[in-house]
């Protein structure tokens, strides 16, 4: 495990929840008892769902953009994307996060959606889409559990 990471910060498991027509969705409990409850949202790049992590992931992101040994001007072009895109968000008494319609539009994030742990930060899907990629994605895990011996 990286040594960056707290070792308490670990977002695990599926769950599959409603996001009402405010956009707002309820975290599973357990990650909010983690003690965050603010966090950054941005639309992954390469899959069909929004990222959401806690301030020290997307400062590790941020630093990761600046380490990336990207010329200068192509460094500022994904900067601009980055703060562009990430919205700060947080969960309400309830546990629930407010997401903008300017996320989830593009995304088919409404009615039933599926959050994926992703160790550091987690996933937000639509549930079709979601499904979908899981069993795609299952052979994969497979074998890569199998070589790891799990």
């Amino acid at each position: 495990m990286s040594s960056s990471l707290p070792t308490s910060l670990i977002y695990a498991g599926t769950f599959e929840r409603v996001m009402d027509g405010k956009h707002r969705v309820t975290i599973p409990a357990a990650w909010l008892a983690q003690g965050i409850s603010e966090f950054h949202a941005i639309p992954n790049p390469s899959e069909e769902c929004l990222i959401v992590m806690p301030p020290h992931e997307f400062q590790v992101i941020e630093e990761r953009i600046e380490q990336s040994g990207a010329a200068a001007p192509e460094r500022r072009k994904a900067i601009r994307q980055f703060y562009s895109r990430a919205r700060a968000i947080c969960a309400d008494a309830q546990g629930r996060i407010l997401f903008s319609e300017e996320q989830c539009s593009p995304l088919q994030l409404k009615g039933e959606v599926v959050l994926v742990g992703g160790r550091s930060r987690f996933e937000i899907w639509n549930a079709t889409r979601w499904h979908a990629v899981a069993t795609e994605e299952h052979d994969s895990f497979r074998n890569i559990a199998h070589l790891i011996g799990l």
